[in-house]
């Protein structure tokens, strides 16, 4: 696999950042993970926007236009690259980018519920500070789960570590918590809602065994079906879940030109 470092592009397992970068040392740098269809990005601009976004509340240098050329040469490089790519910016100013392969996701996945109390001063910031979302999956698996549904102190449900959250409680229509409960504005979770299908609604802990089926969605994971919620049984995946499927995978196909 190749990567791009300040500029230069090399083999992956040639990009050396300095020890001392704080990226590194303290989590201080902010980052994307985009889809590479055949060599085409998916929501390119929607994932620069979020970086400069995240930059500018963490208050650290971000070169857009550098990135942007560095994200370009990356992908000419490797022209028919199907995977991801993943971006960096730290603290430091050291930009850093590289394309990676999937990585194997299961047909579906348990989740756990698992209390969750977010620092405001990071709402909407996509920052390399993630101890706690590798901590949160982690814990799942340690309970024979897949994945952790995060819920606060007062059981507003909110997201997977990673991944968005969408459920049906009737078995009519789908539904994911809104921004102003605090959930990152994720690229995927967009485009479900703008296929009309997913509606803003908040959700408590004591609705989930309510819940007729439910997944969680990503860059990577796309739709993924949710086979349990702690011990409720879910059909994975859900005829909700199947139809925004489709819808989700046509609006992806006609932005990158059919290469999905």
């Amino acid at each position: 696999m190749l990567a791009i470092l300040n500029g230069k592009v090399l083999p992956v397992e040639e990009a050396m950042v300095p020890a001392t970068d704080v990226g590194l040392l303290r989590g201080d740098g902010v980052f994307e993970v985009i889809r590479v269809y055949s060599g085409v990005p998916f929501a390119l601009e929607q994932h620069f926007d979020r970086m400069e976004q995240s930059a500018k509340k963490l208050m650290i240098e971000f070169d857009r236009a550098a990135i942007e050329r560095d994200t370009a040469e990356l992908l000419a490089a490797d022209p028919e690259h199907d995977g991801c790519m993943r971006l960096v910016s730290t603290g430091s100013g050291t930009r850093f980018a590289a394309l990676e392969a999937l990585p194997p996701i299961p047909p579906s996945v348990r989740l756990t519920t698992l209390t969750y109390h977010s620092t405001i001063l990071l709402d909407g910031i996509k920052s390399l500070s993630y101890a706690a979302n590798m901590l949160a999956t982690r814990i799942a698996v340690d309970r024979g789960a897949g994945e952790s549904l995060l819920v606060t102190e007062s059981g507003t449900v909110l997201e997977g570590p990673r991944q968005s959250f969408v459920c049906s409680l009737d078995g009519k229509r789908l539904i994911t918590p809104p921004l102003a409960d605090r959930v990152l504005d994720s690229i995927t979770r967009r485009t479900l809602i703008a296929t009309g299908m997913v509606d803003e609604q908040s959700i408590h802990v004591d609705q989930l065994p309510e819940v007729k089926e439910a997944f969680l969605a990503s860059t990577l994971r796309e739709v993924h079906p949710a086979s349990a919620i702690d011990d409720l049984e879910l059909e994975a995946p859900g005829p909700l879940s199947q139809q925004v499927d489709v819808l989700l995978r046509a609006a992806i196909a006609e932005a990158v030109g059919g290469s999905a």
